[in-house]
């Protein structure tokens, strides 16, 4: 896929890789220059995701944080 640089070095993403990455106006990426590669990638916030992820999972299997080896309340 070839994506051209425009003005003040502004470059688009097209919309069905936008749409493959769940990607919205103001999300970050990181760009990591490789000496001679430019890899553009997107800056997903890992640990509210796996947070949630792992909540998800706790009440779908009716998990208590005790059993997860947590504190023996629900705060």
């Amino acid at each position: 896929m070839t994506i051209q640089v425009r003005g003040r070095g502004t470059v688009t993403l097209p919309a069905p890789l936008r749409a493959k990455y769940r990607l919205n106006d103001g999300d970050p990426l990181i760009l990591l220059d490789l000496d001679g590669a430019i890899l553009l990638t997107p800056r997903f916030l890992v640990v509210p995701r796996l947070a949630a992820e792992m909540e998800r999972l706790r009440w779908g299997r009716k998990l208590s944080l005790k059993d997860l080896g947590g504190p023996d309340r629900e705060d």
